[in-house]
């Protein structure tokens, strides 16, 4: 459990760092909301195109800093994941066995670096959160060719599916979910918002950041390669939401 401390330790040092710095500035005023509601789309280097989802709701504590609970829910990769095509047109990767669902409960803290002008411009914030993770190892199933009448669907092991040429194509959506595997962590993340909307009841930007994330055992992706305890990964989210 060392890994998780360290993790921790690290989720919560910028929110210290950004929480001490802002906690003297007194409260100058109504600000243009008290509330939002974010929901945003994500890409990050563990991720496939689209590398997850989340839902943000924020609170103003003072006119610069705000608090803030997330939910995340992303798919984890495994680098060494190279995409094939079948002779069907299909295609799978060679040699996966599990999908990692990671999903994680975050609180943070987000300050106001630079404010934009009224209806335009942008504005720059900087926020940190920290959460626990729930991972769903869940097995990944393909379908294979035994002979050329008979196929099955089955969750891939290196040591049966050894041709790749009988590999047809991955089996249905969410198959094998029921017999996922539980894997507990944490997660940290540190990063810089980009807010671009123009109207008041309304947020559009970019958050750009930093996250790291630890389980508690070794996630079996591809059982053939290295496997990981802690995954790191830059990412983007792009987000629209409401305020009030």
């Amino acid at each position: 459990m060392k890994f998780l401390k360290s993790l921790l330790l690290f989720g919560i040092a910028p929110f210290l760092f950004l929480s001490e710095a802002y906690a003297q500035r007194e409260d100058a005023g109504n600000y243009d909301y008290d509330k939002e509601f974010v929901f945003g789309l994500n890409k990050n280097t563990n991720g496939g195109l689209i590398g997850g989802f989340s839902f943000k709701v924020g609170t103003r504590i003072t006119d610069e800093q705000f608090s803030f609970f997330a939910l995340e829910l992303s798919n984890v990769k495994n680098p060494k994941e190279v995409r094939y095509n079948t002779v069907l047109g299909n295609s799978y990767i060679f040699g996966k066995s599990n999908y990692l669902y990671s999903i994680r409960p975050q609180y943070g803290r987000e300050v106001i670096l630079f404010k934009k002008a009224p209806n335009q411009g942008v504005q720059v914030s900087a926020l940190a959160a920290v959460g626990p993770s729930i991972g769903l190892i869940a097995p990944y199933y393909i379908e294979y060719a035994i002979n050329r009448l008979e196929t099955v669907r089955e969750q891939y092991d290196h040591e049966i599916h050894q041709s790749r040429f009988n590999i047809l194509g991955t089996g249905r959506l969410f198959e094998g979910l029921g017999q996922s595997q539980l894997a507990i962590g944490a997660n940290a993340k540190a990063a810089v918002n980009l807010e671009f909307g123009v109207f008041r009841s309304n947020v559009t930007g970019l958050e750009l950041g930093y996250m790291i994330e630890g389980f508690n055992k070794e996630i079996p992706l591809i059982p053939t390669t290295e496997n990981r305890q802690v995954f790191q990964s830059v990412y983007f989210t792009f987000y629209y939401g409401f305020r009030k």
